[in-house]
């Protein structure tokens, strides 16, 4: 069975808690200290759950760089990680456009980016299917360190909007 008929997760995770921006540019914020506490709660529940990604496309922002470090320091790794302007300053189409063309045949893919896009993009990706409770949960609010884990089946260079079923939905405090 080629990689394009299995079912594929995509993970879209929002960066951890990040400091007061007072004086800093965005894009230079860095986490907070509940925010590290946070990414490495977030590393041990990707690591206890099995999800491990084949590939991780990361926000170039410092905060999505520090948050997905936290995480590895938790327990979760990828066999490739990728840093995306186009996730930092792109809406949904951008941040879709980069997953078709970044995740080839790879199995698990992982996004740590930023709000409004990773709820937007849950929301869309999955039109209202799959998990009741997961979609309860994230109608509660994207909040940081939330992961939609969402199931697909076809090539990622196809992937649109109402293509997934959301599975699950957590928050990963530390």
């Amino acid at each position: 069975m080629s990689n394009a008929a299995r079912e594929k997760t995509l993970v879209l995770m929002r960066h951890a808690k990040a400091e007061e921006g007072l004086g800093k540019p965005d894009h230079d914020r860095e986490l907070a200290a509940r925010g590290r506490r946070d990414a490495s709660a977030a590393g041990r529940w990707l690591r206890d759950e099995g999800l491990v990604p084949d590939l991780v496309i990361c926000s170039t922002a410092v905060r999505t760089r520090q948050t997905w470090e936290q995480a590895c320091h938790g327990g979760a790794n990828a066999e490739f990680v990728e840093f995306r302007r186009s996730v930092y300053l792109g809406g949904v189409e951008q941040t879709l456009e980069t997953i078709r063309e970044d995740a080839g045949d790879m199995v698990g893919v992982l996004v740590v980016g930023h709000n409004p896009t990773m709820a937007n993009l849950t929301s869309l990706l999955c039109d209202g299917d799959g998990s009741r409770e997961a979609h309860d949960a994230l109608a509660a609010g994207f909040v940081t360190s939330g992961m939609a884990v969402l199931q697909y089946a076809g090539e990622w260079a196809d992937l649109d909007l109402g293509a997934c079923s959301l599975l699950r939905f957590h928050v990963s405090r530390g």
